[in-house]
């Protein structure tokens, strides 16, 4: 081999190298970096969720809210998603838990996620989950059923016009996806 192609093979190197160790570091830097987003935005941040749910002490008895649960299945989809029950009445400021059942209906292993929808979109900011199924993807075998919880609470700060949510999931089986080329 010639001196300019051992050079260029060489250099090469250094280049491939320097572009594995800047990746390798932006790894590392990815946990800050979302630490740092979820704490700027307050999404995703479960300490704070449960922060915020650990300083809500004074429920208010006196005052009661429909919370409303909605399913739906995207299209192409072989669930079976539903709420345990379609609603409750809740007290602001106490912590609640609601079930839901899925059923993997597609005839393989598959992985489904649930897309939350809260309305009227003004309650989001009073909504507070502090466990969803639909924080991560889930795992489902062929033919599983099972319950899965949600807990949250309503903030007391509840404007008192509002005294009915309705919380919604659409329910995605992530294997059907389409990916573009």
């Amino acid at each position: 081999m010639s001196e300019p192609q051992q050079r260029s093979h060489r250099r090469l190197t250094w280049q491939l190298a320097a572009i594995a160790l800047g990746a390798f570091g932006f790894g590392f830097a990815l946990v800050p970096l979302y630490r740092t987003l979820c704490a700027v935005t307050g999404y995703g941040d479960q300490g704070k969720l449960l922060e915020r749910a650990s300083a809500i002490e004074h429920p208010d008895p006196n005052r009661t809210v429909t919370v409303e649960f909605l399913t739906d299945v995207a299209s192409a989809g072989e669930f079976d998603f539903r709420p345990e029950v379609r609603r409750i009445e809740v007290h602001p400021g106490e912590l609640y838990t609601a079930e839901f059942y899925a059923h993997n209906l597609t005839g393989r292993d598959t992985v489904a996620q649930a897309v939350p929808n809260i309305s009227p979109s003004e309650v989001a900011a009073y909504f507070h989950k502090t466990e969803c199924f639909c924080f991560s993807p889930q795992h489902f075998a062929l033919n599983e059923g099972r319950d899965m919880p949600v807990r949250f609470i309503v903030d007391p700060a509840l404007p008192s016009h509002i005294d009915v949510i309705t919380l919604a999931y659409t329910f995605f089986d992530e294997s059907s996806r389409v990916t573009r080329r």
